[in-house]
């Protein structure tokens, strides 16, 4: 009879808690939903439709892409962190996540509530000048930079994107004083980059590429930690003179904080493939990014490193949110 109560009463709690009923349950049991921070037809809403496709073909539940955009991003960030710890709803994490408390009171911890499940992939940016500008090394345009201090431009799709953190982080680790100019969208950056309105821009090689190779724009350096592989001929901004220098934008799938391990594990496993495989890897590399997958503790270093750097160089810059 005691036996039998103890069975009863613990049967009782595991009802009685959502979380611990839901570990009962064999993963995944219902549709899985994926938090995408911006609208659809983007560069995250591709990311994420790519992890979704893979994960259908895992399992037969379905797993639908949800855009919640807004803020910054910061609604589907929010969204995700309170979520239950079950599974059943993850995020496309990007960069925004490491860079938006260092902006904005946001109500989510970037280390503390979320669980890190897999990278996705990772996206440098080239640094690009004018034909017109008398330099063909990074050391060059700094040397530049330092003798026409403020008279030199940079363009950027727009306040606090990648291309002008990149910008930024290397005005910091260079000291140099350069003048920043934003647009509503990287396009027409390019396109008064070209013209020569602007001398200075980072941009993703998926854009300019064929500016470069015709000779319409010059390449000094990638802003990888590596070489680039469409571009081997090209210094990164650490062998270029500045040590320690990286700026890329990133991708990857985050649980709520507490998810439990065997669900990360699978989910960690079915992307890391994913994102390895043929189809998959070329459509990254479409988009001018280059394949991460690895475990989930790449992905939680990734966000440990980011959060200081990007707190010290906004803060340095003064960026804000309008």
């Amino acid at each position: 009879m005691k036996a039998r109560a103890t069975v009863i009463a613990l049967c009782a709690v595991v009802l009685c808690h959502p979380v611990l009923a839901a570990e009962k349950e064999t993963w995944p049991a219902r549709p899985i939903r994926i938090l995408v921070p911006t609208p659809p037809g983007g560069g995250n809403d591709i990311m994420a439709r790519m992890a979704a496709q893979k994960m259908n073909e895992h399992w037969t539940q379905a797993v639908v892409v949800d855009n919640r955009p807004g803020a910054g991003g910061q609604i589907a960030m929010e969204t995700s962190a309170r979520a239950a710890p079950d599974g059943y709803t993850l995020l496309l994490g990007t960069t925004n996540l490491t860079v938006l408390p260092s902006m904005t009171k946001v109500a989510y911890d970037p280390i503390r509530d979320f669980a890190p499940v897999s990278l996705m992939a990772t996206s440098a940016n080239l640094l690009l000048v004018h034909p017109g500008v008398e330099a063909r090394s990074l050391q060059q345009l700094l040397a530049l930079a330092r003798a026409k201090p403020g008279q030199l431009n940079y363009a950027s799709g727009s306040v606090a994107s990648s291309t002008q953190l990149a910008a930024e982080l290397m005005k910091s680790m260079a000291r140099v004083n350069i003048t920043h100019i934003p647009y509503k969208g990287a396009g027409p950056a390019l396109v008064d980059l070209l013209s020569g309105q602007v001398q200075i821009m980072f941009s993703n090689p998926a854009a300019s590429a064929a500016h470069v190779r015709t000779g319409k724009l010059r390449a000094l350096a990638a802003t990888s930690a590596k070489r680039l592989p469409d571009f081997p001929e090209l210094p990164t901004m650490a062998e270029s003179g500045l040590p320690g220098y990286e700026a890329s934008t990133w991708w990857g799938i985050l649980a709520p904080r507490g998810t439990s391990a065997s669900i990360v594990s699978q989910l960690n496993q079915v992307i890391s493939n994913a994102v390895t495989a043929g189809e998959v890897r070329s459509r990254i590399a479409a988009l001018g990014a280059q394949p991460a997958g690895g475990p989930p503790q790449q992905l939680a270093t990734l966000i440990r490193d980011e959060l200081p750097k990007w707190t010290r160089v906004i803060k340095e810059a003064g960026i804000r949110l309008d």
